[in-house]
């Protein structure tokens, strides 16, 4: 559990979109609490910022790789009659 090879979030989209966010709720706090809903709105629109630069980000290429699509192992069916063995690696280098 603790192998984070899957790179949970480790990407430069995820983090530059969490730290814009991160700015937008202290801003959003600060102003809540000076009871200024215009600042508190403002900082509302930076943490969406956030989202959209992440977004933005990832459709660059920085942020993880799509997930390559299982492949099926030979002899393995779908309909249930074998337990279908999956793997991400290619079926020709099975042993």
């Amino acid at each position: 559990m603790a192998d984070s090879s899957h790179g949970h979030g480790h990407t430069p989209a995820a983090w530059t979109g969490v730290i814009i966010a991160f700015i937008g709720f202290t801003v959003a706090g600060a102003f809540m609490v000076m009871a200024n809903p215009i600042g508190f709105w403002g900082g509302m629109a930076i943490v969406v910022l956030g989202g959209v630069v992440g977004g933005v980000m990832r459709a660059m290429g920085l942020g993880m790789p799509k997930a390559q699509p299982l492949k099926m192992a030979e002899g393995a069916t779908a309909t249930g009659k074998k337990s279908p063995a999956a793997t991400r690696e290619p079926v020709a280098a099975e042993s």
